[in-house]
Formats: structure tokens, sequence, C-alpha cells
């Protein structure tokens, strides 16, 4: 997987991709980041890369020409990145998208900053738009790095553990099971018996329970697109699950 990222504020992403799993990737050549700082294909001696909008208003807005130059610098190098503009008009981001992403070798990244881009490089330069929330942030760096780190983990051999991935919240259309680790008993509070008892079908069972009872209570709309088959309705009947909490689908399959 190559990353191309083009930005104003190169710097910013420089810590980011010298920590934990990126950098591992990044040394095991699981993935290839590379920063492009949009000045350097500014047109002007003072290497403008935003103006005034026409028609007046508050702000700067980014220019096309720098974002062009430095999309047709990179196709020359890399051809075919699928490139992707970093806006609050995109798609909102979530697991599955980085999942769909994952299954790609090439992603170009565009950060934006001020009050966006001419509408333009909405409209010709890009194969889409995605958006990492409903809130503006001051550039789009971090949202690029949201990207990277969230489809750089799903890479086959990135993470320690292959289950990992398979198991992540929303991996499942839903939060992940509570867990729990040593001390036994920490000031009074115990860990589950069900986890101590070695019964792997019984732990399963629990843990597919546990999850759906606390996706109900804090993110029930995830679970309106989730199915339920027969078996999984017993389970969470067996372990007394507050079905009203959530709007239950059953798959007949």
């Amino acid at each position: 997987m190559r990353f191309d990222v083009l930005t104003i504020f190169p710097d910013l992403l420089s810590s980011p991709l010298q920590e934990g799993i990126i950098q591992k990737a990044l040394v095991a050549e699981k993935v290839s980041v590379h920063t492009h700082n949009i000045r350097d294909c500014a047109l002007d001696k003072h290497a403008m890369t935003d103006d005034r909008p026409f028609g007046g208003g508050a702000g700067m807005v980014m220019k096309p020409e720098p974002i062009v130059a430095s999309l047709d610098k990179i196709e020359k190098e890399a051809p075919g990145g699928h490139v992707i503009l970093l806006s609050p008009q995109g798609r909102p981001y979530n697991q599955e998208i980085a999942q769909e992403l994952s299954g790609l070798s090439h992603i170009v990244l565009i950060c934006g900053r001020y009050e966006g881009f001419d509408e333009r490089i909405h409209r010709y330069w890009v194969d889409e738009e995605i958006s990492i929330g409903d809130y503006i942030l001051t550039g789009g760096e971090l949202a690029a790095m949201v990207l990277v780190d969230s489809i750089t983990r799903l890479l086959p051999g990135v993470l320690g553990c292959t289950e990992s991935a398979e198991c992540d919240a929303f991996s499942q259309g839903m939060l992940k099971h509570p867990q729990y680790t040593r001390p036994r008993e920490f000031q009074g509070h115990e860990v589950p018996e069900v986890l101590l008892s070695g019964d792997h079908r019984k732990i399963s069972e629990w843990r597919f329970a546990a999850a759906v009872q606390n996706t109900a209570e804090k993110r029930p709309e995830l679970l309106r697109q989730r199915y339920f088959s027969p078996a999984e309705l017993l389970i969470l009947k067996k372990y007394k699950v507050d079905a009203s909490l959530c709007l239950i689908r059953i798959n007949r399959k």
C-alpha cells in the first residue's frame, strides 16, 4: 500500500509516522507514506497556495494550480492512485469504508486548509471526498492520518494478531464486548466468572451477548442494520439481553 499526502504543513505528519504500528509497518515495507508540500508546486515567487474568494467573503480558498501540479507530479511517479479529498462535504468515514480502501494499492490524500478548495478541485480532480466527522479541524492533516492509521492496520501482516482486526469494534456491525485482565478482583469488582471457566463455547456466547448489550446501551443506531440469526437470538435470550433497547432484525437464511 502506498499513500501520498498533499499538504502545506508536511511536518505535522512526521511524528505520527514514527511511532507504534504505523512505524513498524513502514520499516517492514508493508506500507509507504510520501508527503508532498503543495507549496513546492506553487506558481509565484511567494509560493502562494491560497487566495481571496471571488465574490468576496471571509477567509481564503485553496488555489487549484498547485494542487493539480502536485497531483500531476505524483501521477508521473506512481500512476493510478485513488485520489481522496478530505472534506466536510465527503461521505462519513467508518470501518466499512476503511475495509474497502484497504483493498487498494495506492491512495492519494489531499489535506485542505482555510475556507476549503476551489470548487474545480472537488468536481474534476478527485475520485471521492471523505469526512471523518461533522466538525471542523484547522486542516486536513489529522484527518489524513486517521485514514492512514485505520487502513494500514487492516493490511495483511501489519497487526501481530491476525484476529485483532476481525474482532474490532464496528467490524461486526456493533461495539466490542467488555474486556478484563489481571487482577481477578480489584477494589471489590470481580471479573465475570464465565471468562475464568475455560469453556470456550460459553465464553464466546457471553462475549456476543455482552457486545450486543453494550451496543444497545451506548450506540443503538449501529444495530439497525444488524441481522441476528435464530441461534444468535437464543443466545441473547439465554443471557437476558434487553431486546427492547435495539431493533432486532432476524436473518432466517
